[in-house]
């Protein structure tokens, strides 16, 4: 299948409640509203395809470029590539569900996300503590320093109140993910989180909530799935 074919297939699945939802959450034109799993027998056809993968991507259409996350062929990828999808993923479903989920499957994923995390910028530095959250919850725990993740819920004790927004997520969910899913540091994920407390998040200009990691950390203990382990990163 090439681009224009893709494309067609994918705007015929399209739907205006979805778009909605998409548009509610930050996406812009063009798209056209399909739901992740109406696109996977298109992905069945395809399987892997680096180069339509790239040529969708370049499209700006949030459907495409989401697709194109799905059918990429992340070993493939350079760190460069991956700079230049973080470029255009413009708000956090881009660069949290589609960049960092495709990083994650990759042999440099932690150098990146390091680098992202570190920049000062709102998507990539959500982007990085999201690829955490993606290789801690697949891989197993011994391809991880201990001291690095504890570093990291350190780094997240003292900078969290004062990220960004879409970082303030990310951050709370790394403390989540690290309870939950790495169990070396469970018990110094679960401190930290306490240590926390409640993040205000901000929504839009007159709206604000808050996400507390500790809560959710402990209905996942009372549903007993500490140790879980995602079998596939990519749906």
């Amino acid at each position: 299948m090439n681009v224009e074919a893709v494309m067609q297939e994918l705007e015929a699945l399209g739907k205006e409640r979805t778009k909605k939802i998409y548009v509610s959450n930050g996406a812009h034109e063009p798209l056209f509203g399909v739901a992740t799993g109406a696109m996977k027998p298109i992905a069945k056809k395809i399987k892997i395809n680096q180069p339509l993968a790239e040529q969708l991507y370049a499209t700006g259409n949030y459907d495409a470029m989401y697709f194109a996350g799905i059918i990429a062929d992340p070993k493939a990828m350079t760190a460069a590539d991956f700079e230049r999808w973080m470029d255009a993923a413009y708000f956090y479903m881009l660069s949290d569900y589609v960049v960092a989920v495709t990083l994650a499957e990759t042999d440099i994923a932690q150098e990146v996300a390091d680098r992202w995390i570190a920049s000062g910028e709102e998507l990539r530095m959500s982007a990085g503590w999201s690829c955490y959250c993606w290789l801690l919850g697949n891989r197993p725990d011994g391809e991880f320093s201990e001291d690095k993740i504890a570093g990291m819920l350190d780094l997240a004790e003292r900078t969290i109140h004062d990220a960004p927004e879409r970082a303030k997520y990310a951050m709370n969910n790394f403390m989540y993910t690290v309870a939950v899913s790495y169990l070396p540091l469970h018990d110094k994920a679960v401190e930290t989180a306490k240590a926390v407390g409640p993040v205000e998040v901000k929504r839009d200009k007159a709206k604000s909530k808050h996400i507390h990691a500790y809560e959710n950390i402990q209905k996942a203990v009372d549903k007993n799935q500490l140790g879980f382990k995602r079998k596939y990163v990519r749906c």
